[in-house]
């Protein structure tokens, strides 16, 4: 998983007391007062702490037996070959276009399936991109990457704290049906939730033939 803020910290807490056997957490930032709010994986007393370093310590208070592999670095495309190589799948808790986009090309390039979420405001959506099949599209046939693209970030632009523990965990709901396989998985769908009104609606999604991603895959 790449991320432990906002949606990172249910995800974590609910895949470590699924006792999910092995979960590398990749996060290069450390923990800050005014995160707590909102990333409830951290306390007070990880202020200051990289926040993969302290949500494994949030783990292993509802689950020692679950081994937890903290990676201190920027996600890019380098670091995310082989770590997403080794993995089952992978979840997507990032807040910026650039690294979910290198997620989705290393997703792509060893087909694993990806689960996606996003919130910011009272807005959040999540998806699953599972390449493994043909008719599912990957993350850039829906948001394509482009340097024209306005970037938001719930840093800057403010969250609804409850939205992103909702969003994170239909993200952990969505990685044990995966994981387990069982159910219906998001796979060519996406989910929005609009929190003013707490109203969920769902749009179906198709594999753009032309994706610069996974077109040729």
């Amino acid at each position: 998983m790449v991320g432990v803020g906002g949606l990172g910290s249910p995800v974590a807490l609910y895949l470590g007391s699924a006792g999910v056997g092995r979960i590398t957490v990749v996060d290069h930032d450390r923990v800050d007062a005014t995160n707590l709010q909102r990333q409830i994986a951290h306390n007070l007393a990880s202020i200051g702490e990289f926040k993969a370093v302290s949500v494994v310590q949030a783990i292993a208070a509802i689950n020692p037996d679950v081994e937890v592999v903290p990676v201190i670095e920027r996600a890019d495309d380098e670091l995310l070959d082989p770590l997403v190589h080794q993995a089952d799948l992978v979840i997507d808790c990032t807040d910026n276009f650039a690294t979910r986009h290198a997620i989705n090309r290393a997703c792509v390039k060893h087909r694993k399936p990806l689960v996606s979420g996003a919130a910011i405001r009272f807005d959040g959506q999540i998806s699953v991109y599972d390449s493994r099949s043909e008719q599912s599209p990957c993350y850039a046939c829906v948001f394509p990457e482009s340097d024209l693209l306005e970037e938001t970030r719930c840093a800057t632009m403010g969250v609804f704290a409850p939205l992103v523990g909702i969003v994170g965990t239909v993200q952990a709901a969505e990685a044990l049906k995966l994981l387990c396989d069982v159910g219906q998985p998001l796979t060519g769908r996406l989910l929005m939730l609009d929190g003013r009104s707490m109203a969920w609606n769902e749009m179906k999604l198709a594999r753009n033939p032309a994706c610069a991603v996974c077109g040729n895959h």
